[in-house]
């Protein structure tokens, strides 16, 4: 059914728009590229007549049935033009110079048709034949009189209508877009791409998330991950929605295809395309090993050197890293990060991953149904693409300036995202240039929450370097600072909150370059005095256990009760692992107020995290890699972390954050360290 943004669309776009489900009905049988059927389509069934919509697909069926080209045929075209001596055919055109002859010669893909002739006044007339090619209408000729020195050269382009725009005109789109409110120019964006706004599963948030996947179209050297469930079309707009973005299997990017190839000196495809989209990055991403060092460069700055002659070489394309996560989003957090679904190449790799402007949280995008492709008017693939192009040549990156001051957890890396993300909502979502303060706070929030999600992930990879994750923005006008948070870690503390039960206590280990989270679990039943230790292989954890263990046996008289000797219960230690890669050492303080808390049944405190580690003589050592530790435990829900007298040096050294969500009390001994842990 059509509606009013259907019949504002075709008043001012008649001939540029065209109803969105109508391609794939003509593409289940044709293999045609989306633009070339969007074009002809749009030539022929602009208009919101019925019956002149059906005449027009019979046209077009009938256009590609007797002009467009399939690989398979070019031998019978090319015999076709022999015996006719004229043949109209739809197939991608593309002009080389030779310099030798001083002339131009076109080639005629599908159809294998190489050296052909074309005079000099079309191609300068459509100079991106130039350019990579373009899809037309062909009006070919043959004339075997045609030769240079003994070779015959018989095949002649006469004329080309293009399929692709051969012109745009940014100006007039800014004129249009003054008719449309701006959330009939997002619905119009969004049908374009081939969704329908609104539809069950596509609310605001979405609808939101779906437009980000734009933002590398507009926005040059802009890189984005969205790792999500399959089917919800995370590759679907770099395939088929524009001539512009390469699509690359997974393992398949080589140094030569992507940068430079040293041998003939040619730019590879950073320098070609818009956007390079890795489909499947949950697989190996590149064949050869130095891709990732240079992409790595090529990230940061837009340009990369391989050495040699070739010097520093820019590009211009954005990179999407696309991929699938299995498991809900929880699980992933719980048990490692949100970048470890990515290639072994890269997801542990901080200085890659922190080049990343905007992580798309691809989980909160469904599956598609059938309902949520749009049945509506939309700009025909083409005329969306040239619009989406032309953007790239302006940039919005100082806008927020005006309003609003960034806050100071934000460092270098992290302004330069948020600005380009807001640089690429202002260019799809007003390509006029108009906008209020309103619309730049909007952009900003969500700009914010992409790429803390991006910081938040290495916080998890890397500790310390990366603590500053309390992202903010102030607005000029009144000083308010607003904070930013993000949806997945609302209420997804690790750590209870309430009184923890007996037997229960948390605690954190670090090596330096692996943090980990842990819960200690201890049931202290009716027995003889063994002790049981349960999830960790890990020697020296184990070796911390029974130290503690027997440090009790030796002081129980002075600790425990005759009624609790240890010598009545058997002791059931479980050490689960919440979050990180591996436990290390460190735990016997957290294990030490469990098993007592166990034994007398006892609550220890709502939130409590405990760190240190006893000797067998009872002395408190000292917490290694302090501030990683008491970060990642407040981070995760503790409300208290108790900590060893030794470290009380190093509390300058924790991020204000902490503070701000819990206590960081010191014990020197452990009858203290009792004290302080019970409720």
């Amino acid at each position: 059914m059509i509606d009013n943004l259907d019949k504002k669309a075709l008043e001012h776009f008649r001939g540029y728009v065209v109803r969105k489900d109508l391609a794939p009905l003509i593409k289940g049988g044709a293999n045609v590229p989306t633009f070339v059927l969007e074009y002809l389509l749009a030539n022929t069934c602009s208009t919101e007549d019925e019956q002149k919509i059906n005449v027009g697909m019979e046209n077009v069926k009938s256009i590609l049935r007797d002009h467009y080209v399939i690989p398979e045929e070019s031998s019978l075209i090319q015999s076709k033009l022999r015996e006719k001596g004229r043949y109209k055919i739809i197939d991608k055109v593309s002009v080389d110079l030779d310099p030798q002859r001083d002339r131009y010669w076109a080639n005629i893909s599908n159809s294998n048709i190489k050296r052909a002739n074309i005079s000099d006044e079309l191609v300068k007339k459509h100079e991106k034949m130039l350019l990579g090619g373009i899809w037309a209408i062909i009006d070919m000729e043959y004339d075997p009189m045609i030769s240079i020195g003994s070779s015959v050269y018989p095949f002649v382009v006469k004329d080309i209508n293009p399929i692709q725009l051969s012109s745009y005109d940014a100006g007039k789109l800014a004129a249009k877009r003054k008719e449309f409110s701006k959330d009939e120019w997002m619905t119009l964006l969004l049908r374009s791409a081939g969704y329908e706004p609104g539809s069950e599963g596509l609310d605001d948030r979405k609808q939101s998330l779906l437009l980000m996947r734009l933002i590398p179209l507009v926005e040059a050297n802009f890189n984005m991950v969205e790792l999500g469930p399959r089917s919800s079309g995370k590759s679907y707009i770099y395939k088929e929605i524009t001539p512009y973005a390469l699509l690359i299997s997974g393992g398949q990017g080589t140094v030569a295809q992507l940068f430079v190839n040293n041998t003939t000196g040619r730019v590879g495809s950073v320098g070609e395309w818009d956007a390079i989209c890795f489909d499947e990055s949950t697989d190996k991403l590149f064949k050869d090993r130095d891709a990732v060092p240079l992409m790595k460069d090529y990230m940061e700055s837009g340009s990369f050197s391989r050495g040699g002659k070739t010097g520093e070489i820019a590009g211009h394309a954005s990179v999407i890293y696309n991929g699938n996560i299995n498991q809900p989003v929880e699980t992933v957090l719980q048990t490692s990060h949100l970048f470890s679904p990515l290639s072994d190449e890269v997801n542990h790799d901080t200085a890659f991953l922190d080049r990343i402007n905007l992580y798309l949280p691809g989980w909160e995008i469904s599956k598609f149904s059938p309902d949520n492709f749009t049945r509506h008017y939309g700009f025909s693939t083409d005329f969306f693409s040239e619009i989406l192009k032309a953007q790239r040549k302006t940039t919005y990156y100082e806008v927020i300036d005006k309003y609003f001051s960034l806050g100071h957890h934000l460092k270098q890396r992290d302004s330069k995202s948020v600005r380009k993300t807001i640089s690429g909502f202002i260019k799809l979502l007003h390509p006029d240039g108009n906008f209020t303060k309103e619309d730049i706070r909007e952009y900003l929030v969500v700009a914010l929450e992409m790429r803390r999600r991006v910081k938040e992930q290495l916080k998890r990879i890397g500790g310390m370097e990366f603590w500053d994750t309390n992202f903010s923005y102030i607005d000029k006008e009144t000083q308010e600072e607003f904070f930013v948070t993000l949806p997945e870690e609302r209420g997804s503390d690790l750590i209870e909150r309430n009184p923890l039960p007996p037997g229960v206590c948390y605690t954190a280990t670090s090596d330096g370059n692996t943090n980990a989270l842990v819960k200690i679990e201890v049931v202290a039943v009716k027995g003889s005095g063994k002790l049981n230790i349960t999830g960790t292989n890990n020697n020296q954890v184990k070796e911390n256990i029974k130290n503690t263990y027997n440090y009790l046996r030796a002081n129980e008289k002075n600790i425990l009760t005759e009624q609790r000797s240890l010598k009545g219960y058997d002791l059931n230690i479980q050490i689960s692992n919440l979050l990180g890669a591996y436990i290390s050492e460190g735990i016997g303080s957290a294990v030490y107020v469990a098993i007592i808390s166990s034994i007398y049944n006892k609550n220890l405190k709502a939130g409590l995290a405990v760190l240190g580690n006893l000797s067998i003589g009872g002395a408190i050592e000292q917490s290694l890699h302090f501030a990683d530790k008491v970060t990642l435990l407040s981070d995760n829900g503790a409300k208290t972390v108790l900590v060893p007298i030794g470290n009380i040096n190093e509390l300058t050294t924790l991020p204000a954050s902490v503070f701000e969500k819990a206590d960081v009390p010191f014990y020197g001994n452990s009858q203290m360290l009792l004290q302080k842990a019970v409720e």
